[in-house]
């Protein structure tokens, strides 16, 4: 059993979905690891990740559309040390996932035919997200 791991720096400017799957894609073709998993975390409590459809940039529209009318900015929250996106940003990243598995099969990440792997950002202002990139295998 092999392990291979690395941070992968995302650079993002204000909220929305930053598609990584060509990241992973290229840490993964230069590794050893050819059959196994990769977990993917990102380290950080006001963003996300997701695996979503990469064919069609109306549905990230929509989602955030959606994450941004259940977690309104605009509440009476008592966290809010880091402005009025802060306690929205946790309570998205709360109901998402902030850890990712996908399988690793001949050296490929196994995702269907219109996924891609998102960061989604919560918060308005530009961050440098770290994202955990594990692999596991053979």
């Amino acid at each position: 059993m092999l392990q291979e791991s690395y941070i992968l720096e995302v650079k993002t400017t204000g909220k929305g979905f930053i598609e990584i799957t060509d990241n992973l894609k290229s840490f993964l073709k230069v590794s050893k690891i050819k059959n196994g998993y990769m977990n993917i975390s990102i380290l950080h409590t006001s963003a996300s990740l997701l695996i979503q459809e990469n064919a069609d940039q109306t549905v990230q529209k929509d989602l955030k559309k959606f994450f941004d009318n259940i977690c309104p900015e605009h509440d009476n929250y008592h966290h809010n040390s880091e402005g009025r996106d802060d306690m929205p940003a946790h309570l998205k990243s709360a109901l998402l996932q902030t850890n990712l598995s996908i399988s690793v099969l001949n050296n490929k990440i196994i995702l269907g035919t219109w996924q891609g792997v998102y960061l989604f950002e919560h918060r308005i202002s530009n961050k440098i997200r770290k994202v955990l990139v594990h692999l596991m295998g053979n």
